[in-house]
């Protein structure tokens, strides 16, 4: 029941890699082959052996989708270094991130969509637009990087890119510019030749890196922290199910119980979402009473029963 189009990626993959390691490791190939391949493909070969060797296609290659992919990957990577150097744990949703890199603004909905549920954020929005709300920004020259190719004027053109306030914005929108030089007339410059660094505002949490930042708004309301605490719980009763020796697919009836006022409130208002993650289909407040598994979370201050169903 999982995504088909991940389940159809998956299966293509594995076919492949299966098919070009069976020279190399012949036996373990051939039953994947029979196990995942033949058992509902009757028309694939009889063995992997047989099977005919993987041509390339180029017509599926799409040069666009690898390059917003990379990116993506990118930007999660900042996110996720800005989440660790504010502490706050990957669970817990955030109301927005603002993103600042080149090809953003191109990005498919799918792909941003994806983003935003890497890093747990309800919207991501341009940096560019509240940019000067957010971070302190400092603009110095490269003075290794100039003094390849100005030599001896290269203080000047270290004045004039301190002196130009709309330079970060210039280099992120198109990675080259030309500046106004005193003696020198307009020279061009790229993202090396500069060094800007962002100091994020209280509340907010700033990850840079070749010419792209993220930054996401540490402001957390009572709804998202009850969010929060509902995947925290959604954790707990998933390592529930592991000890109880559950398969992933088991169905389960489940019975919750607190003294926390404010976790109640957390499990009454988000029963649904922690139901569903926990495939429990019975999902209520009520006694312990006997059950397949009974346990609690000593962190959270629940205590949980379930039965498989």
């Amino acid at each position: 029941d999982g995504d088909p189009a991940a389940l159809a990626t998956l299966d293509e993959a594995l076919r492949i890699v299966t098919a070009v390691m069976a020279p190399y490791t012949p036996f373990i190939t051939e039953r994947v082959w029979q196990d995942m391949v033949r058992s509902h493909d009757p028309s694939a070969a009889t063995s992997v052996h047989m099977s005919p060797w993987p041509t390339i296609d180029e017509a599926v290659i799409d040069d666009t989708l690898t390059e917003q992919v990379a990116l993506v990957r990118r930007v999660v990577e900042l996110g996720r270094a800005a989440r660790a150097t504010s502490l706050v744990r990957t669970r817990q949703p955030l109301s927005r991130a603002l993103i600042s890199a080149p090809g953003w603004s191109n990005l498919p909905d799918d792909l941003v969509a994806e983003v935003a549920a890497e890093l747990n954020v309800a919207t991501l929005l341009p940096l560019a637009e509240e940019a000067g709300d957010l971070i302190d920004i400092a603009v110095k020259a490269n003075f290794r990087s100039l003094g390849k190719r100005f030599g001896s004027s290269t203080p000047i053109v270290a004045s004039a890119i301190v002196a130009d306030p709309d330079l970060p914005r210039r280099l992120r929108a198109g990675g080259e510019v030309s500046l106004e030089v005193e003696g020198l007339g307009e020279v061009a410059l790229e993202s090396e030749d500069v060094i800007i660094t962002e100091t994020p505002r209280e509340g907010w949490a700033v990850a840079s890196g070749n010419g792209e930042t993220v930054a996401l708004d540490l402001h957390i309301t009572d709804e998202l922290r009850r969010l929060g605490l509902a995947r925290e719980v959604v954790r707990a009763i998933a390592e529930m199910r592991k000890a109880a020796g559950l398969d992933i697919s088991d169905r389960i009836r489940l019975r919750w119980s607190t003294d926390d006022p404010d976790l109640t409130q957390t499990l009454d208002e988000h029963g649904p979402y922690i139901a569903g993650e926990v495939l429990a289909l019975d999902f209520d407040r009520g006694a312990l009473e006997p059950a397949d598994y009974v346990g609690s979370d000593p962190d959270l201050g629940l205590q949980v029963a379930l039965s498989r169903m």
